[in-house]
């Protein structure tokens, strides 16, 4: 996915900063990551807080596969209904932004 189409994603934050990681990108706002892309796909940061609204949104939580078993991390999918409506990803992408700041160290 291109640069520009993942700050159109996170517009609603304001300036994002992106960077390449790990065979995909870190996504940041205000110096904390917010989000990754992996293998074009959008990723956004959830916690214990919002992870249940992503579940209940129908969002799938991002894993990999290490050593014979599945490592769960703290990123969920775009939910489907906010993909094509600029108001609703903004909902989505916010609350990336408030689990990276109840997160960061």
């Amino acid at each position: 996915m291109s640069d520009d189409a993942i700050r159109e994603v996170f517009a609603s934050l304001g300036e994002i900063t992106i960077r390449k990681m790990f065979g995909g990108k870190g996504i940041y706002h205000d110096g904390l990551i917010v989000g990754v892309e992996v293998r074009g796909d959008i990723l956004l940061k959830a916690d214990v807080v919002s992870a249940p609204d992503f579940e209940a949104a129908g969002a799938k939580r991002w894993a990999y596969d290490g050593k014979g078993r599945p490592v769960h991390m703290p990123y969920w999918s775009i939910p489907d209904n906010a993909i094509d409506d600029p108001d609703e990803l903004a909902i989505w992408t916010r609350k990336a932004y408030e689990a990276a700041l109840r997160t960061r160290r």
